[in-house]
């Protein structure tokens, strides 16, 4: 049975550049939303359905792009069959000050894509310095317009060209949200202003909303629940602002077949949020607020293999079975989610700059290579090369 002490390394989250979950033996009772049979009205039309699934993973080139080593990592999506790249594109490394931006590395990024066949989700959050009168790592910024003209600029430089944009990241977890409590009615005054501006510049770009991290841990200090979350989304009026709902799914310990029911009737797990099947929860969630003809896109999703970092080491798996789990995930989805699961986008190809003593290094499906070598694949890399799609 898991400890008290294994809970509070939990507390600390999946420290990835992504982030990740919070996690707490005793989530807090959730309201019951209430069924309604009609969709939210509709601002935009729905882009049309992706494939059930659509297979995607994120990797990190905006350091490399131009050299080997961002060739070899575009061409290891590629040459897995995937067909979607997952990639930050950090507010403040792009918007320098108010109205001044820096569109070098974007620029570079968009157009080497094309010749690898992939399309680009690109992440939006790293609030700009000058945005905050405060000094924390990432949060809304002061003006929430500020990050919508932010979005708009974005949009129209690369319509057409960037497929779908996820805003915010995490927003459920206090260190994401400016180290203040998470506030799902001000994310959703964030993603409105984001998504109004994105398809005034492109409408046929795919607004995801934020994914969250799966946790029962109910702290303003720390981390609200993601189904609470999500509810309290709804409750706020964010259905009309977003295309896909952005989920995280990462599976811990628990192969991808396991039901969130038999998790928290397991004494020694007693949670729903720490199944990869945890996407069904947040599904009835969406259909209960009648938003069931959007499709969820999974932001992220992943077993880690760290052995070296404490707070993960607990829920690691082998490289072996996340290499089975992964693939089984990927399977489970595409026989029981259809069609209401779109993108799958799963972490990652690694950044060329991480080291054994970050956590997120042990999530990934290839290794860090010296710039320029030939990368080192793991199994899970094989097992979803050949996996059918």
């Amino acid at each position: 049975m898991l400890t008290r002490a294994l809970y509070i390394f939990i507390l600390l989250g999946w420290l990835t550049a992504c982030a990740a979950p919070m996690p707490s033996p005793i989530a807090t009772p959730l309201p019951t939303p209430e069924v309604t049979s009609s969709p939210a009205p509709r601002l935009y039309p729905l882009p049309p359905r992706l494939p059930s699934p659509t297979y995607g993973i994120q990797a990190f080139v905006w350091w490399t792009i131009g050299n080997k080593t961002a060739s070899n990592d575009l061409g290891l999506v590629r040459d897995m069959g995937f067909g979607w790249l997952k990639h930050k594109f950090g507010w403040r490394d792009i918007e320098l000050r108010r109205g001044e931006f820096d569109w070098t590395r974007t620029d570079a990024i968009v157009a080497a894509l094309p010749e690898y066949n992939l399309k680009l989700l690109a992440r939006l959050d790293a609030h700009p310095y000058w945005s905050r009168a405060d000094e924390v790592d990432n949060g809304p910024p002061d003006e929430v317009q500020d990050f919508g003209n932010f979005c708009r600029a974005l949009a129209q430089r690369y319509a057409g060209r960037i497929a779908a944009y996820e805003v915010w990241n995490e927003p459920n977890l206090a260190r994401d949200w400016g180290n203040q409590p998470p506030d799902p009615a001000a994310y959703v005054e964030l993603l409105k202003v984001c998504y109004l501006a994105i398809k005034a510049a492109d409408p046929q770009a795919i607004v995801i909303s934020a994914g969250l991290a799966p946790t029962g841990t109910d702290d303003p200090a720390i981390s609200m629940p993601d189904e609470q979350f999500y509810i309290e989304m709804y409750e706020a009026g964010a259905a009309p602002y977003f295309d896909m709902l952005g989920v995280h799914a990462p599976g811990y310990m628990n192969p991808p077949e396991l039901s969130p029911a038999e998790a928290e009737a397991d004494p020694n797990l007693q949670a729903r949020w720490i199944t990869f099947r945890h996407v069904e929860d947040i599904r009835a969630i969406m259909e209960k607020y009648g938003d069931g003809d959007k499709q969820i896109a999974i932001t992220e999703m992943g077993w880690t293999t760290d052995k070296v970092n404490v707070t993960y080491a607990w829920f690691a798996v082998t490289e072996e079975q996340q290499a089975d789990y992964l693939v089984r995930a990927y399977q489970y989805a595409k026989q029981n989610w259809s069609p209401w699961i779109g993108l799958m986008s799963m972490i990652y190809i690694a950044d060329p700059f991480w080291t054994e003593q970050q956590e997120q290094y042990w999530w990934a499906i290839t290794r860090p290579v010296f710039p320029g070598d030939p990368p080192v694949l793991l199994p899970a890399y094989e097992a979803l090369k050949k996996m059918e799609k």
